[in-house]
C-alpha cells in the first residue's frame, strides 16, 4: 500500500519523492514568490531537497507530518494561526524535524520566543540570500542559528521574568483579554483561535491559577499587572 500523498493544490507546489541521503526541507511561506524565491535557493544546493511548499499554518503542520523532513522552514505570519505557536506542536508531533523560523520580525522578543519554543534558527528575509543555508544546515545537525544582529541585541536586553503560575505566552493573551472583558468568541477572533482553543486554554489559565470566575480572573490579571483598568 502506498502513502498518500499531500494534494498539490492544498499546499500550493508539488510534491517530491524524498531523497534521504539529502537534507529534506519543506518551506512555509503565506507568499507564492517567496516560496519560489526559496525552492531555487535550497534547490541549488546538491545536498539539499525541497520536499513541499505551505502557505498556511495548518498545512504547515499538516505536510510535516507527512514528509517528516530534516528541516521546516517556516514563517511566523500566515494564515491560520500563530507561527510561534505551532513550534511546540510540531516538536511534539515529528521531533526528528529540525525548525528554522525566517521571517521579518526583527524584534528579539519574538527570536526568545521561537528559539524557547524549540526552534534551532531564526533567519530575517532580508538577510535570507546570506544566513538561510548556513541556518538550514546546522539545524540539520542539531545545531542553533542566530541572526547576528538579534544575538547582539538579545545579549544587550537581559529575558524578562517568567510569566506567574508558568502560564505560557498564549495564555498570558488570553488572559488579559478575559480581564479585559472579551467573550471567548471574540477572543477566538482577535487570536485567529478557534472557540474550543480559547475554552481548553481558559480551564488551563483557571487550574494554574486555582481561579475559577471571571471577578477571579480579572482580579488576579490586575494583581500581577498584567492589564491596566
Amino acid at each position: 500500500m502506498t502513502s498518500e500523498v499531500p494534494a498539490p493544490e492544498r499546499s500550493g507546489a508539488r510534491a517530491e519523492r524524498a531523497d534521504r541521503a539529502k537534507t529534506t526541507v519543506v518551506i512555509a511561506d503565506d507568499h507564492t514568490v517567496v516560496r519560489q524565491g526559496l525552492r531555487l535557493l535550497l534547490d541549488n544546493e546538491e545536498q539539499l531537497q525541497v520536499l513541499a511548499e505551505a502557505g498556511t499554518v495548518p498545512d504547515a503542520e499538516r505536510l510535516t507530518r507527512a514528509h517528516r523532513p530534516t528541516v521546516l522552514v517556516l514563517d511566523l505570519n500566515m494564515p491560520g494561526g500563530s507561527g510561534l505557536d505551532a513550534i511546540p506542536r510540531l516538536r511534539e508531533t515529528v521531533p526528528e524535524t529540525a525548525i528554522v523560523v525566517l521571517t521579518m520580525q526583527d524584534d528579539p522578543a519574538f527570536a526568545r520566543q521561537a528559539l524557547q519554543a524549540g526552534a534551532l534558527g531564526f533567519v530575517l528575509k532580508e538577510a535570507a540570500d546570506e544566513e538561510l543555508l548556513e541556518a538550514v544546515r546546522l539545524a540539520a545537525a542539531g545545531d542553533t542559528y542566530l541572526n547576528p544582529r538579534l544575538g547582539a541585541r538579545m545579549a544587550a536586553t537581559p529575558a524578562p521574568a517568567g510569566p506567574p503560575d508558568d502560564l505560557s505566552e498564549r495564555e498570558l493573551e488570553v488572559l488579559r483579554l478575559i480581564a479585559l472583558g472579551h467573550t471567548n468568541s471574540e477572543i477566538a477572533q482577535r487570536l485567529l483561535l478557534s472557540t474550543r482553543t480559547v475554552e481548553t486554554h481558559r480551564a488551563h489559565i483557571q487550574h494554574k491559577i486555582n481561579r475559577t470566575t471571571r471577578a477571579e480572573l480579572v482580579h488576579y490579571a490586575i494583581e500581577h499587572h498584567l492589564v491596566t483598568l
